[in-house]
């Protein structure tokens, strides 16, 4: 072979391999850009998401890079703050007005909340398809003497519409320093316009319950909330009523917006046999915990009325049902509320927290609290009318029964 020829190969041989090299570069790079969404994300740590086959999570991803790149305001950009931003928007789309991601402030006002003594108006409040509502004005507190009503709309608290907001979120507006004064614009099913109420917050002490005498032998007792005292205080309401030489009883849980669910268990069972369920709480893997009557039972066919309203939720309805159900009492009022599920606080970062519903309550014969709510025996409406005249149809039905 010449040189001539011998120059020839090697040219040959030299343009082969840079061809070669520039189609698997040209490949490379072509790959490099055509590589998942997710793997061009550079600013994260501990981005891996499991992938099952049927969630499609790229949209993140895309969506992410496409602010990366094109988002006007760059400087802005807090790459922390949108993770808890998805976070939000992946619990919201649960529709559950109880479960609720708190970022770092949110959980550490949270926690603050729950804890201790707090200044405010005394209500309870929650979001009931998709609007914020009242549960119950507690006894006694400004919010019951500002006219506060249960079943009532909360539109705005001052100049804040109340359209997405959680009832954690409101709760932190409405609460503040003794003193102070809170408006609040709400809605009531019997009146045509929205009424404003003016609210002076002050130290919120939550009372537990009142006895009176009817005549005929009639015993109330009003019970306000299944708080840490509520067992006593109910046990000593109990004696009094048998010490009082009364027969009947009715137990009042109108505005009752419920609490622990042992105490309502463990005043169940004043009146139910050993044994017999008070409720049962179902879980998302389908088992259920079912808690029963520790069997004190100490009446004998007792005539017993038990007054329900809108404002009636949790444990009270535990309670309630209870009663109803295994022909202890006959309701008297409105449905209630439908307060019937457990939630649970997740600890999700040192500085993040997640109140997630965990499981429902259901009666003993299988309802759920939380989906249908009470609806009573003997249906009886407390109107505007019936309040400002000082009338109570609902007490005035209840001892009709028990006089029969």
């Amino acid at each position: 072979m010449d040189n001539v020829s011998m120059l020839k190969k090697i040219i040959y041989v030299a343009v082969a391999i840079a061809l070669l090299a520039g189609v698997f570069s040209s490949g490379a790079f072509f790959g490099y850009y055509q590589r998942p969404a997710v793997e061009k994300v550079t600013e994260l740590f501990n981005k891996e998401t499991p992938k099952p086959a049927e969630v499609d999570f790229s949209p993140f991803w895309v969506v992410w890079n496409e602010i990366n790149s094109k988002y006007v305001s760059k400087d802005n950009l807090d790459n922390q703050k949108r993770v808890w931003g998805a976070v939000q928007g992946m619990v919201d789309s649960l529709g559950d007005p109880y479960t609720m991601f708190f970022p770092p402030e949110e959980s550490k006002l949270f926690k603050e909340n729950i804890s201790g003594d707090f200044e405010g108006v005394g209500m309870e409040i929650a979001v009931k398809n998709g609007i914020l509502i009242v549960v119950s004005p507690l006894k006694g507190t400004p919010a019951e003497k500002a006219g506060i009503k249960a079943g009532d709309k909360i539109i705005k608290i001052g100049d804040k519409s109340t359209i997405d907001m959680t009832a954690d979120q409101a709760a932190q507006i409405i609460r503040g320093p003794r003193g102070t004064e809170v408006k609040l614009i709400i809605m009531r099913d019997d009146q045509e316009k929205s009424l404003e109420i003016s609210i002076t917050r002050d130290i919120i002490q939550i009372p537990v319950l009142d006895t009176e005498t009817k005549p005929n032998g009639i015993f109330v007792i009003k019970l306000y909330n299944f708080a840490g005292n509520s067992a006593s205080a109910f046990r000593n309401a109990l004696r009094e009523f048998i010490n009082s030489g009364n027969s009947k009883l009715i137990l009042d849980l109108r505005n009752n917006p419920g609490g622990y669910l042992e105490l309502a268990v463990e005043n169940s069972s004043w009146f139910l046999p050993a044994g017999k369920i008070v409720v049962k709480e179902k879980f998302a893997d389908g088992n259920e915990e079912i808690y029963r009557s520790k069997g004190y039972d100490i009446f004998d066919n007792l005539p017993m009325v038990v007054l329900v309203n809108k404002g009636t939720a949790s444990a009270s309805e535990i309670m309630a049902g209870a009663l109803q159900e295994h022909g202890i009492a006959k309701l008297v009022g409105e449905k209630t509320f439908g307060k019937g599920s457990v939630q649970e606080l997740v600890q999700i970062t040192p500085d993040t927290s997640l109140k997630i519903t965990i499981a429902k309550w259901l009666t003993p014969n299988d309802r759920s609290i939380s989906d249908e709510g009470l609806a009573p025996d003997f249906e009886a409406k407390l109107t505007e009318e019936d309040f400002k005249a000082d009338k109570d149809p609902q007490m005035e039905k209840a001892i009709q029964l028990l006089n029969q």
